[in-house]
């Protein structure tokens, strides 16, 4: 029987297929919006822009970056970006956060544009270096952006972000790190991932473990425990120096010591671990970073300390909820802001 014999569509499944395309594109209702680049800088910085928590994190490696903000200057077309404007005013960046990250970053004068192709006399260049006319120009550069009625759903969102992003699933920067830096210190910290007690606490699905989300976060314990003051911007960039420089020299029995004694305190005084709650199957990376860097910072002034306060008193306050949520992620304000708000509440010098 041929392949068109066993499925014919009838005026019913045609009738059936036209209400059902009408319903779902009521469900998008956009508008057109021209922003300037230094309106939306300065909106994100305030948080009026934030990326929320389906978003990826800012993950462009250097050479991207610097290829975008080369189209900016030159004027050449940028893609539409998409925000989501919400019930409380702020716009959700459904589209479009590694680039308004990349923005903050060059116009905060942290980004150095390397290997520009067509402006190869700007390498070296920061914001800053721009004669006064050039900042001007990119300030002023307006973006187009699709902006989401507040009536679109969560739903909606997260899949217009996911099919705009459909170009393949990349290695994660761990499985990148795994292979391009070999020796004792990478050994070690899948070592460390692998303890019973930090699974227990520390929450990740199986398919998050088979990339090596785990190993990530063990490593940002470590880099951030050390250098948290000397991060900016760029998280892979940091976290790879650091590994390069510990590859295959690292104080091992320190470091072990620290994250041993931060697993314990954790156990002891926070009542679902690094979880948001008893049943989370997930841990949030900002959350671990705050909780776990904050902790050993504490640990390192007060060996034996006790907490001044019980942590679940402001475990679940605005305060702390503020300094945890996704949008507040790569800077290096927000970094310190998180873990030291830790280690301050735990020591009880605020």
């Amino acid at each position: 029987m041929a392949a068109n014999e066993l499925f014919r569509v009838t005026e019913d499944d045609r009738a059936k297929a036209d209400h059902e395309i009408k319903l779902k594109q009521q469900e998008v209702k956009y508008d057109l919006r021209d922003f300037t680049v230094d309106y939306i800088v300065q909106k994100f910085q305030t948080d009026l822009f934030y990326v929320p928590d389906y978003q990826r994190e800012y993950i462009w490696r250097t050479r991207h970056k610097c290829r975008f903000m080369e189209s900016i200057i030159l004027g050449l077309p940028i893609p539409m970006m998409f925000v989501a404007d919400m019930e409380d005013g702020r716009l959700e960046i459904v589209d479009g956060a590694q680039r308004i990250q990349t923005l903050e970053e060059f116009m905060s004068n942290d980004l150095e544009l390397k290997g520009l192709e067509r402006l190869p006399s700007l390498n070296g260049f920061r914001f800053n270096d721009l004669s006064r006319a050039q900042q001007r120009k990119v300030q002023t550069r307006a973006l187009r952006i699709v902006v989401l009625e507040d009536a679109t759903t969560p739903e909606t969102r997260q899949e217009i972000f996911d099919r705009v992003n459909t170009s393949g699933e990349k290695a994660r920067p761990a499985e990148v790190r795994r292979g391009a830096f070999p020796g004792a210190f990478m050994t070690f910290v899948r070592a460390c991932a692998a303890y019973t007690l930090f699974r227990e606490l520390c929450p990740i699905s199986d398919a998050l473990i088979k990339r090596r989300v785990d190993e990530e976060l063990v490593l940002r314990f470590f880099a951030y425990s050390d250098r948290y003051k000397q991060f900016r911007h760029d998280v892979y960039g940091f976290l790879d120096r650091f590994v390069r420089e510990h590859q295959d020299e690292f104080d091992k029995a320190r470091m072990q010591s620290e994250f041993r004694a931060m697993l314990t305190f954790v156990r002891k005084h926070f009542p679902h671990g690094f979880a948001k709650g008893a049943h989370a199957r997930t841990t949030p990376r900002v959350r671990f970073e705050a909780i776990a860097v904050g902790v050993n910072l504490a640990l390192r002034e007060e060996p034996n300390l006790v907490p001044a306060a019980p942590p679940q008193r402001w475990l679940t306050g605005e305060a702390f909820l503020k300094h945890v949520t996704t949008h507040a992620s790569n800077s290096g304000p927000r970094l310190r802001g998180r873990v030291e708000f830790v280690r301050d509440h735990l020591l009880g010098t605020v």
